[in-house]
């Protein structure tokens, strides 16, 4: 009987180690745990037109730990970029923002949102045109989706035209490739940096 038991105790020992180790367990990925003084972050999906220029408004912001371009909401496993481009994958152009409800809430991300692109014109962001470009809210649980949709009404009134910024569960994030990974900052001279974003963030007053 004690060698039937022992592949539970130590399936149980391992979890406690993980959590002792700052790893999240919840594989929906709502909650992650940490550095090593055992702060809490959570993460959250948007997607606003190219990522390059909602990386870069983040990037900015007191409390985000961290932004990672990507690919969600579509229904191609692993996608990459040209796949994304064709417009038939299904996917958006996203990011996912760790950052530390200690220091900004997630509320306070959304109000971000809603100033960092216009929400009010379907499948395009200025010259960017699809639907990989669409204005999309991707909720990692409830208390985010009523946060989202609270959002949305309280933002509607701002402007002149109506939303159309799709509110919908996460199914998968896929990071996009390393070279659209910190872009801004690593090419401040690009034609696209210097025509689109830096003109985002001066008007946003991040730059």
């Amino acid at each position: 009987m004690r060698k039937l038991y022992l592949p539970i105790i130590i399936a149980g020992l391992l979890l406690v180690s993980i959590a002792a180790n700052g790893q999240s367990v919840d594989t929906y990925n709502d909650t992650v745990e940490g550095n090593n003084m055992g702060n809490k972050t959570e993460l959250a999906t948007f997607g606003g037109g190219c990522f390059w220029c909602t990386e870069a408004v983040y990037e900015k912001i007191d409390g985000v730990v961290s932004v990672i371009s990507g690919y969600a909401g579509g229904n191609k496993t692993n996608p990459s970029y040209e796949d994304v481009v064709t417009g038939k994958t299904g996917h958006a152009e996203v990011i996912q923002i760790e950052f530390d409800p200690d220091k900004i809430s997630y509320d306070e991300l959304l109000d971000l949102f809603w100033k960092a692109h216009d929400p009010t014109t379907l499948n395009r962001q200025g010259a960017d045109i699809g639907t990989q470009y669409r204005s999309i809210i991707l909720y990692h649980n409830n208390m985010q989706r009523e946060a989202a949709e609270s959002s949305l009404k309280r933002a509607s009134p701002l402007f002149d035209r109506p939303i159309v910024t799709e509110v919908k569960p996460l199914d998968k994030f896929y990071p996009a490739e390393d070279y659209h990974q910190d872009y801004y900052e690593n090419n401040p001279n690009a034609g696209y940096c210097r025509i689109v974003i830096s003109p985002k963030l001066k008007k946003l007053e991040l730059e």
